[in-house]
């Protein structure tokens, strides 16, 4: 089973160019990825209101992926310049890549995970999960990592490995769908899926993951630009994380307004209605950011290698390059970034 969630793991950094191998940026623009989900609500901000073209400078041409390995592929291929993406994904693309490929400039989310459990499966505490099937969003994302560290630390043992738990990756559209047909117990999920699970799946939040971590504080999203378009093209770069600061600031001021915002830019991306309370609920969970947090990334990657997703013991050395965006927050009199913020 080790070698399986090892494999599953790597495979998940292999470079797949799919068709898209140019690395030559579009016509002077820059390219950018990002995931229709309110954990990327700056990347959704920025294409709803059209505030990153302004700043930049330059089109934007707007990439959407679906999971963090699709966006890893397309940046080791050169098809995107820069992409919003889960620390996982950063983490395994950044040792794939021996720390070639792209670097962390800044963080964009934190928090927004919780284990929900199904209101009507009779789960009240810790002891209740013996025989129960709990899904995550894909083996070995950051969930999955977190669920199966939390389970293994309350004596549960995987039903591969003899015991009585079952942890299953299910796309978060099919954990709500489960949840109706009672065939899953519970979901280690994030937002905007918690809040669904609560509101559309009768579900309850057992769970908030911020409660295990110092402060409350984990990594959920990253914004990461490849090395070699940061060499070519600093001042881009840095254009784009003022966009991404005010973007930041923007969403934080007004969040009520920022609900309806986002949930329009979802539909109009994906074709697929979210509530605006689905929103709203979940930007209550979801701290927006430009912290990469260093330190939490550091033991989501030891929390991976503890698992079993990595072989060796992670050197995430060099991986957040901070001097553009201190030169950033500098320039527009914030605060500069903790001493630790630096890899």
């Amino acid at each position: 089973m080790r070698k399986r969630l090892v494999a599953a793991w790597l495979a998940a950094g292999l470079v797949v160019a799919c068709g898209r191998s140019d690395p030559s940026r579009q016509g002077g623009a820059l390219r950018l990825g990002h995931f229709p989900n309110v954990t990327h609500a700056q990347a959704l901000y920025g294409r709803a209101t059209g505030s990153y073209e302004k700043t930049v400078g330059v089109p934007v041409v707007w990439t959407q992926f679906n999971a963090g390995p699709s966006a890893v592929e397309a940046l080791f291929a050169g098809a995107v310049d820069a992409s919003y993406l889960g620390p996982n994904p950063a983490i395994n693309g950044f040792i794939k890549s021996q720390g070639r490929s792209f670097v962390i400039v800044a963080g964009a989310a934190s928090g927004g995970a919780a284990l929900v459990v199904r209101a009507d499966a009779g789960i009240l505490s810790e002891a209740d999960f013996h025989g129960r099937t709990v899904a995550t969003p894909q083996l070995a994302n950051t969930q999955d990592v977190a669920a199966r560290l939390w389970f293994a630390a309350h004596g549960y043992t995987t039903r591969e490995r003899g015991g009585d738990l079952t942890i299953i990756p299910l796309a978060n559209p099919d954990q709500l769908l489960m949840f109706g047909k009672r065939q899953i117990d519970a979901a280690w999920t994030v937002e905007p899926w918690v809040s669904r699970l609560e509101q559309e799946g009768g579900g309850r939040v057992f769970l908030d993951e911020k409660q295990l971590w110092p402060d409350g504080r984990y990594v959920t999203a990253l914004l990461v630009v490849r090395r070699a378009f940061l060499a070519a093209h600093r001042d881009l770069v840095v254009k784009l994380l003022a966009a991404h600061v005010d973007a930041t600031n923007a969403l934080n001021a007004g969040r009520e307004a920022a609900a309806g915002l986002l949930a329009a830019e979802i539909k109009r991306e994906t074709a697929t209605s979210i509530p605006e309370a689905v929103v709203r609920s979940a930007l209550g969970r979801i701290e927006l950011t430009w912290d990469p947090l260093p330190t939490a990334l550091a033991r989501a990657a030891e929390d991976a290698h503890r698992v079993g997703f990595l072989q060796h013991a992670p050197d995430l050395t060099g991986i957040v390059e901070a001097g553009p965006l201190d030169e950033v927050l500098a320039a527009k009199g914030l605060p500069p970034l903790p001493k630790g913020a630096r890899r």
